[in-house]
């Protein structure tokens, strides 16, 4: 049996959320990107909510939602605020890393702080030299008595300068590769760590930036699941954060199909609406009928995992074709709405910029379909070879 619906609760949550997104989230999409402000109170709001703490238990102040409602929150928080987004997206993946992995003593302190919004945490993996081969990073955590000794730079990450502690991996035996790679929950605060921001395209309100790391000793108890064992852990989180990035993208791009929508049935042209031109209405379907096939890919992916099932080439599919169709999309969107959308009265050109940016997190396109290859034609086919280690 095939069933597309959502459930009645699923319903309320969507109908909750777009209004939210709509009255409170759309009409300061702009002003954020334009101060160069991240609006942690809007984090907290979120929080109440309980967007925040989707995929968070709920004995740990979360919502424990399934996958499928997390994908709702994603699109429709998409709608309003593409950065607010990160607050569904990033919260889910390091929710169940901390969920699964970590001491009962870190899920008492950390769960319930990022499922109110009261903090926010980012997931430090990427390096200068280590991106799509994520087990070539070089951060090193060496065990000196009853602490871990931090040393490395972490960069391009999200909310570099917003967050309040990072997920941070890092070798803790470099000779066995990915292989050797731990995870460790580690406050900005401490002696050592340093963020710096970066002026991006877009995306401004997330803060990304630099994280550096210079001498930062790390309890041992802060040590994510086991020694060794966390490039697994965040490997499979992906698969999750890849389907929230295509909801949220797809989410902005069909907010700005709909304003166009508007546009072009009031806007006349030779004396008719711009609607009743071909060349006008033809994009506008072509890009609706993608996104509607993402869309739904999106949430079959998101199933799939809710069923414990194999849902990795789902997600490398909707998270590479997720932000290129949606700029596509966003791109003709300002197009047809004239000279006053290439301007920052409307919101059209920072949804342009917000979304490119998610071609290249979280996986580029060519990564992804690496995944994808793998997975079809086969593992003894892929254009790269793991280091044997033994």
């Amino acid at each position: 049996m095939l069933d597309f619906s959502f459930t009645e609760e699923q319903e309320y949550f969507r109908k909750m959320l777009k209004d939210f997104a709509k009255e409170e989230l759309l009409p300061n999409y702009t002003k954020w990107d334009r101060e160069g402000i991240t609006p942690k109170h809007l984090w907290k709001k979120l929080g109440e909510l309980g967007v925040n703490g989707l995929r968070i238990p709920v004995e740990y102040g979360g919502s424990g939602a399934d996958c499928v409602t997390t994908g709702v929150a994603a699109e429709e928080i998409g709608r309003g605020d593409f950065n607010l987004t990160y607050a569904v997206m990033l919260n889910s993946l390091i929710g169940e890393i901390i969920n699964n992995h970590a001491s009962e003593e870190i899920k008492n302190d950390w769960l319930p702080e990022i499922a109110s919004g009261n903090k926010i945490v980012g997931i430090a993996i990427t390096e200068p030299d280590a991106g799509t081969d994520a087990g070539g990073i070089k951060s090193s955590a060496e065990r000196d008595g009853d602490v871990f000794v931090l040393n490395g730079e972490k960069s391009g990450i999200s909310v570099a300068v917003a967050a309040d502690a990072f997920l941070v991996f890092a070798k803790t035996d470099p000779a066995k590769g990915n292989r050797g790679i731990s995870a460790f929950i580690v406050p900005s605060d401490l002696p050592g760590v340093e963020c710096k921001a970066y002026e991006d395209m877009g995306n401004i309100p997330i803060g990304r930036g630099s994280v550096y790391l210079n001498d930062v000793e790390v309890p041992e108890e802060y040590l994510i699941g086991l020694k060794n064992k966390g490039f697994s852990q965040v490997m499979n989180g992906f698969d999750l954060s890849r389907l929230l990035i295509g909801l949220q993208c797809t989410g902005a791009a069909m907010q700005s199909l709909d304003e166009t929508i508007e546009h072009v049935k009031n806007r006349e042209s030779f004396g008719s609406p711009l609607a009743t031109y071909q060349g006008v209405s033809f994009p506008i379907v072509t890009h609706y009928s993608k996104l509607e096939m993402l869309k739904w890919q999106a949430y079959r992916g998101l199933w799939l995992r809710d069923q414990g099932l194999k849902h990795s080439k789902e997600s490398s599919s909707v998270k590479w074709l997720g932000p290129l169709y949606s700029q596509e999309a966003i791109h003709d969107c300002l197009l047809l709405n004239g000279h006053y959308a290439y301007t920052k009265e409307m919101p059209l050109e920072q949804r342009l910029r917000d979304v490119i940016g998610l071609e290249i997190g979280d996986g580029t396109a060519q990564a992804n379909q690496m995944v994808i290859a793998k997975e079809i034609i086969g593992k003894e086919y892929r254009s790269y070879k793991t280091p044997v280690t033994k």
